[in-house]
């Protein structure tokens, strides 16, 4: 049995760490990465939390000729801002989940 002045301040303390998460997640939620291809023909933005909110493509980037082209350079910009907003949310969240236990990231 715990005693109560223990679980008291465990309960604090795992009170402390959930909002701590809480505010991270709000953190991530508002950040914007940006991922590049072509030399910066193709450029995606997203969120750290793993939204996709933006894309650019430059007009150089454009060849109806080859549309296989573009859509090689349009996924290797998401995945490289994907990329970077995973390390985002690894850096942010992961002292928080080892804290709790290290219950992993839900990536």
């Amino acid at each position: 049995m715990i005693p109560e002045g223990d679980m008291s301040g465990f309960l604090a303390q795992a009170q402390a760490m959930q909002q701590q998460l809480f505010a991270a997640q709000a953190e991530l939620a508002e950040a914007r990465v940006d991922g590049t291809a072509g030399g910066d023909l193709v450029t995606a933005t997203i969120t750290g939390a793993g939204e996709l909110v933006g894309l650019v493509i430059k007009p150089e980037a454009v060849d109806p000729e080859d549309t296989e082209t573009l859509a090689d350079l349009v996924l290797a910009a998401v995945r490289d801002a994907t990329g970077k907003s995973q390390a985002l949310a690894a850096a942010k969240l992961g002292p928080l989940a080892g804290g709790m236990g290290g219950g992993g990231l839900p990536f």
